[in-house]
């Protein structure tokens, strides 16, 4: 298994401007890669909390993926014919839990046994082209389908709803608060949107910049979204305690703003995928640090980490990329 370390040594320069890029420093950050299987196109990430397991969805190869980080193996668990899968997530449970497009279901796969248990929509639903999920505090399974729904499933009963989304097309990202809200973003709809845990009912929350491309959405320790824009190259926050907003924009003439992931230290990072770099932005002093991958294409579809670390999987060159920070 071929593995490469990359110490970014720049020192560590004076930045007057607000927004600007710094170079990372070298006593602080890692960054590592490592070769996932090719052509299965690594879409998203997580990591689990002991940092003993990452889990990648295998996109096009219907499969979940196992890295162990210390010796850099991988193992390849097969989710079902037709599968592909795109998102995947630590449950409270600790096993994985992935969105299966290919199947149109919840796939969950446990830690220990590696056993592979399939939750299908409502066959009228049809297929929803499912995106991302997250669980609230109430041990149920949110998701997204970029047609125009979104659904929660009840693990301990398998009771299954969806609904149709408010405008349509869109629904991309997902995301719960520490106090237990869930929100979702509509790529397609430029918005983002509130459900109500109770009745279902999404409302809808605009940002202030029109046709942004709202892709995918992660809150902070104080409950305040941050969005990813795809469209506008932004990255912005909306405070829900007084319906407020901020926007800065990443750095670059023409910034792709594809993830976004807040830390346990409320740092903001993000993937660009035209600087072909993951990008982390300290909300203090309004300032980005640019990590550029080592080879053309990375494309880093989702960020997901622990603390001291976060994770990506380049989706254009079969890697995993992994980000240690602190001391």
């Amino acid at each position: 298994m071929n593995r490469f370390w990359i110490a970014l040594a720049a020192p560590m320069a004076a930045c007057a401007m607000v927004a600007c890029t710094l170079p990372a420093p070298a006593t602080a950050q890692q960054v590592r890669y490592y070769e996932a299987p090719p052509g299965g196109r690594a879409h998203d990430i997580a990591v689990t909390a002991d940092g003993e397991e990452v889990w990648w969805t295998v996109q096009r190869g219907g499969a979940h993926g196992i890295l162990d980080p210390d010796t850099g193996e991988t193992t390849i668990v097969p989710l079902g014919e037709g599968s592909a899968p795109h998102g995947v997530i630590v449950g409270p449970d600790g096993n994985a839990w992935i969105t299966d497009g290919g199947q149109n279901a919840i796939v969950r796969v446990d830690r220990t046994t590696r056993e592979v248990r399939v939750w299908p929509l409502p066959a009228e639903t049809g297929p929803v082209n499912m995106n991302t999920a997250t669980f609230d505090h109430r041990g149920r399974i949110w998701f997204t389908g970029q047609t125009g729904f979104y659904g929660r499933l009840d693990p301990a009963t398998d009771d299954m709803k969806v609904w149709a989304a408010p405008r349509g097309r869109g629904p991309y990202g997902i995301t719960t608060t520490p106090s237990g809200d869930v929100w979702y973003a509509s790529l397609a709809g430029s918005h983002i949107a509130k459900i109500d845990l109770d009745t279902g009912e999404a409302t809808i929350v605009e940002p202030p910049t029109p046709n942004q491309g709202a892709r995918r959405v992660w809150s902070d320790s104080q409950g305040r979204i941050w969005v990813s824009e795809w469209n506008s190259g932004n990255v912005s926050v909306h405070d829900p305690r007084d319906n407020s907003w901020r926007t800065w924009k990443l750095p670059g003439e023409a910034p792709k703003t594809y993830s976004v992931y807040v830390d346990e230290t409320d740092k903001v990072w993000l993937t660009d995928f035209a600087a072909n770099a993951i990008v982390r932005f300290d909300p203090t002093t309004e300032t980005f640090q640019s990590f550029p991958s080592d080879r053309p294409g990375a494309n880093v579809r989702q960020m997901l980490g622990r603390p001291g670390e976060v994770w990506g999987a380049e989706s254009g060159t079969d890697r995993l990329v992994v980000i240690r920070y602190g001391g």
